[in-house]
């Protein structure tokens, strides 16, 4: 019997109703569609203290992230734009995974690793998925082939859906992958 894969979505602002959050939460129900499980960490979730080793462990929300990522069998992150870069509330998340470096499965290895960047405009969104993309590799993740920019000043989204059906494809495809690879993982372990 096959394992279900369990994703991590980790992203959002301080501001409930993001578009870095909805998109996140957008492809973690595609990828519960799939048969996965799904967690997500959110603005509110990542409001944690800046990571410090030596009290790392004293947060429980901090604790309730690294217990998810060590369980994940792929982690989707969702990032705005700040000034032409990952913002420091998913960044700070991110840096969390430094608690993982001891483990059997170090950091993010043998994971999927998806992206999504969220931007005002056309150009910010572009830098903080290359730049997402190139933490899940620095992790040892898996990055899977799409990756998602997302221009929140053309693209809304809602319960329904997201208002650019191509964005919304890309979002499927993208968390198709991230179960898919998750599952080739499962079966091969």
């Amino acid at each position: 019997m096959t394992k279900t894969p369990f994703i991590v979505g980790i992203g959002g602002t301080t501001r409930p109703g993001s578009s870095s959050e909805q998109a996140l939460a957008m492809a973690l129900a595609h990828a519960r569609a799939l048969g996965a499980q799904t967690q997500l960490f959110g603005g509110a979730e990542l409001q944690i203290p800046m990571y410090d080793p030596a009290t790392a462990n004293e947060n429980e929300g901090a604790r309730k992230l690294i217990e998810a990522l060590r369980r994940a069998d792929g982690v989707i992150l969702s990032s705005p734009c700040y000034h032409g870069g990952v913002s420091g509330l998913v960044k700070n998340a991110i840096d969390y995974v430094e608690e993982m470096r001891a483990d059997e499965r170090v950091y993010f290895d043998g994971r999927a690793v998806g992206a999504i960047g969220c931007g005002y405009g056309y150009q910010g969104p572009g830098v903080v998925l290359s730049q997402l993309r190139a933490i899940g590799h620095a992790l040892r993740g898996w990055n899977v082939p799409l990756g998602v920019a997302v221009n929140s000043a053309v693209v809304k989204f809602s319960p329904e859906g997201c208002s650019d059906e191509g964005i919304g494809k890309q979002m499927e495809i993208m968390a198709g992958q991230v179960v898919q690879f998750a599952k080739m993982n499962l079966r091969d372990a």
